[in-house]
């Protein structure tokens, strides 16, 4: 990054294996997309979309829908969760939204006040991925879709 070690001609190419970090303390307010693992300690407000890992810490907050490859959940979320692979949720996370995910697992504590559906079947999640759209109600059209 030439802003930070004064090098105007470095190479500014992302490069997935860096991991993207949200701290505590910071809002965030509009749609956050990353091609690499993310961590958010701080509050986000609007749509995530990750194509890797992603984590939200115990001082995290969104308000807002979330899309992952894999997640694991120690803070509060307020929207729907849609994760490819596997979706943690630690005890000390608040969810208060739907959840789509082909594997799950919720430590004893945590609270989850939503539907859930699982499916193996990643013809039903990429369907799902191909007409995502940040909204609700496409979300409980999908996982209608889903549950047919």
């Amino acid at each position: 990054m030439g802003i930070f070690n004064g090098n105007k001609n470095s190479n500014n190419t992302f490069n997935p294996s860096n991991l993207n970090i949200i701290n505590a303390g910071t809002t965030i307010t509009g749609d956050l997309n990353s091609e690499g693992d993310m961590r958010i300690d701080g509050n986000v407000k609007g749509y995530i979309s990750s194509k890797a890992r992603l984590v939200l810490g115990a001082t995290s907050k969104v308000d807002g829908d979330i899309k992952a490859q894999n997640l694991e959940i120690s803070g509060e979320v307020n929207g729907n969760i849609i994760v490819n692979e596997l979706l943690t949720v630690k005890a000390s996370a608040k969810i208060n939204g739907d959840i789509l995910s082909n594997k799950l697992i919720i430590e004893a504590g945590a609270e989850f006040n939503g539907k859930c559906s699982m499916k193996d079947n990643k013809n039903t999640l990429k369907k799902i991925n191909n007409e995502e759209q940040s909204s609700s109600k496409t979300f409980e059209t999908a996982t209608k879709q889903a549950a047919q």
